[in-house]
């Protein structure tokens, strides 16, 4: 029993070191001195923040990237929601296929509903004759497939914990149906609104392979902004971005953690 155990913490924290050494070995890039990456560095430095931080094409990127994100969980979210609760509380048939049909953008690799939805895109434009590609409401568009299908796992995971006897309850005590809902289900179902919208967030802010196709000139997502950085120029500024993304995530995983356990939602 007890080598079970040791063998089980063994390959627990075995599997954090797998997750975690990448992080920390990015991080610890972010402040070398040379701007060719070697090991060991000749020093530590921190003038690679200071050209994240001065260069515009970074600064533009990030303020792309959070309006994009923001707008698409502020859209997406109540969507997924509504669709989540729908699945778990109505009786409707085929409810395995809708929800395979909502999970189908995280499912679908990048770089292929990229192509479909650019492909989409164009032929809309063609028959509405107004521009959706490289617009900010086209890559809008775009990133609400991803927050829904976010929020539908996470939502239902949230819902299917809930106790029903509770709206039951109000409703014999004589409350109406959108009385329950606003008083009694909406804020049981906070936890899993603040999950949905912290993951979706995430998701669209960092994406890549789906907004690459879907981007116009002057307009460009941090991501895409790193990437074309690196086409370039090889330094540890993009190690720094890096980190002040990890940074900020962490921040807000730990805050919405402290508020919303995460763990009783995913």
């Amino acid at each position: 029993m007890r080598l079970t155990r040791l063998t089980y913490r063994g390959v627990i924290i075995l599997a954090y070191l797998v997750m975690l050494l990448p992080v920390f070995l990015l991080v610890l890039t972010s402040f070398f001195k040379d701007t060719i990456i070697t090991f060991p560095p000749s020093g530590f430095s921190l003038e690679w923040y200071a050209n994240a931080i001065d260069r515009e094409e970074f600064l533009s990127g990030f303020f792309v990237s959070f309006k994009v994100a923001a707008l698409a969980t502020i859209i997406g979210v109540p969507l997924g929601m509504a669709a989540a609760l729908a699945l778990t509380r109505s009786a409707i048939r085929g409810k395995q296929a809708i929800t395979t049909f909502l999970l189908g953008p995280i499912i679908v690799p990048g770089i292929v509903a990229g192509t479909a939805l650019y492909l989409t895109f164009l032929l809309a434009q063609n028959q509405l004759d107004m521009d959706i590609v490289g617009t900010l409401p086209g890559l809008v568009a775009a990133h609400i497939l991803l927050t829904i299908p976010w929020t539908v796992r996470v939502a239902t995971a949230g819902l299917q914990g809930l106790d029903k006897s509770i709206e039951e309850a109000a409703a014999n005590l004589g409350a109406r149906p959108w009385t329950v809902f606003v008083r009694v289900t909406l804020p049981m179902m906070r936890p899993a609104i603040v999950a949905a919208s912290m993951f979706s967030f995430i998701q669209s802010f960092e994406n890549l392979e789906l907004t690459l196709l879907l981007v116009g000139p002057g307009m460009s997502t941090l991501p895409i902004a790193m990437l074309n950085y690196l086409e370039f120029q090889i330094d540890p500024t993009l190690a720094a971005v890096a980190t002040i993304q990890v940074v900020v995530i962490a921040a807000m995983m730990l805050i919405t953690d402290r508020y919303v356990k995460l763990s009783r939602i995913v």
